[in-house]
């Protein structure tokens, strides 16, 4: 095991400046996935880790040592590639042999570098077939496998899953958790996938543009998001952003927003200015529904989404679209126009709507 650090890195083409001075700290055995929609740099920065893109300016470090002038092959890393790059005239058995050949390694312990990633993933069976013989799942195993044998003090993956169907990620993204929890490796691991993200990471690093937004563990994220982006992006279905003024009237600090009025939470009461204006965010897991001569608001049924263990309801309040999570057997009967739905205010992420950061207490 490693740690991995960036210090202030950057990664320019020509004038264009596609990383901006990323600083992150990846501890020992920790598995830490970078996260944010195409284009964001997530790849670029793990190719910079793994030494295949240039360091425009910033330092890298593996284990203690600065690794921007090492040879990927020199630096002790392992990549899983989303296309699972494997030789397509070599066996499974020769690709992982393959992989070991620059270690000049004993016949007896390339054999037993094999023997254990393959009763590690299960590859027995398939040592004797070629790539095109296997299905994704299994050529991605084989990735896996031939990444092991090397015993590198960090992988890396690069949106590993992308190239399979929903049932098979699901199958692999397990057994990459086993093989962590197994192995106990640093994993850096790129994906635009956040359920990936949130099932697998200990820590996640949320980019967009070239630039870190956020980074926590999957609870931190989640339940703080430092801005609107993280806020929307992290969550499925998306949180409802809705926007409000505040109100000051005495000690009473209310979020006005059309219909919906709250009352801002009282951690923050004393961030909040009269006539500011915010955005609320509100979670479609946090908005109940309540019987019909309870108190609470009244809105339009739009869509309705059974989704088999809960239901998604589309509404409209107004000129405001919410979405609701509920469990499937509370949802309204067909052909219901109107539900009416509350609102906890200790559940709202308030957000500046100029800035667009989260306040918080």
């Amino acid at each position: 095991m490693s740690s991995v650090a960036l210090r202030g890195v950057v990664k320019r083409y020509g004038q264009l400046e596609v990383v901006h001075s990323v600083d992150l700290a990846i501890e020992e055995g920790e598995f830490v996935v970078l996260l944010g929609p195409s284009g964001c740099g997530k790849t670029t920065t793990l190719r910079m880790v793994a030494g295949l893109e240039d360091i425009s300016a910033g330092e890298v470090e593996i284990a203690g040592r600065v690794v921007n002038t090492v040879a990927p092959k020199d630096r002790q890393i392992a990549m899983v590639f989303q296309n699972y790059a494997l030789y397509p005239h070599m066996t499974v058995r020769q690709n992982m042999e393959f992989a070991l050949k620059p270690q000049r390694l004993s016949t007896a312990e390339v054999k037993s570098r094999i023997a254990e990633a393959v009763r590690i993933l299960g590859l027995d069976v398939l040592l004797d077939r070629k790539p095109s013989q296997l299905s994704g799942g299994q050529r991605q195993r084989v990735a896996m496998g031939r990444a092991m044998v090397r015993t590198p003090k960090v992988f890396l993956f690069d949106e590993p899953l992308s190239n399979l169907d929903a049932k098979l990620r699901n199958q692999v993204r397990l057994e990459i958790a086993k093989l962590h929890k197994r192995l106990g490796t640093t994993i850096l691991y790129v994906t635009h996938d956040q359920i990936e993200a949130m099932t697998l990471a200990d820590k996640i690093v949320i980019m967009k543009d070239g630039y870190i937004e956020q980074v926590g563990s999957p609870e931190e994220v989640f339940a703080r998001p430092r801005n609107l982006f993280v806020a929307t992006f992290i969550g499925s279905p998306s949180m409802n952003l809705v926007p409000a003024v505040v109100q000051i009237t005495g000690k009473s600090v209310k979020l006005a927003a059309g219909p919906l009025t709250f009352d801002a939470p009282s951690s923050i009461e004393a961030q909040l200015r009269a006539g500011q204006k915010v955005t609320l965010g509100i979670r479609p897991s946090e908005i109940t529904l309540v019987p019909d001569h309870a108190s609470g608001l009244e809105a339009s049924i739009e869509v309705t989404e059974y989704l088999g263990t809960e239901a998604l309801l589309n509404l409209r309040i107004g000129e405001q679209d919410l979405c609701v999570q509920i469990p499937a057997s509370s949802r309204p009967p067909l052909g219901q126009p109107t539900v009416r739905i509350d609102v906890d205010s200790r559940h709202l992420h308030v957000f500046d709507t100029e800035s667009g950061l989260a306040i918080l207490a």
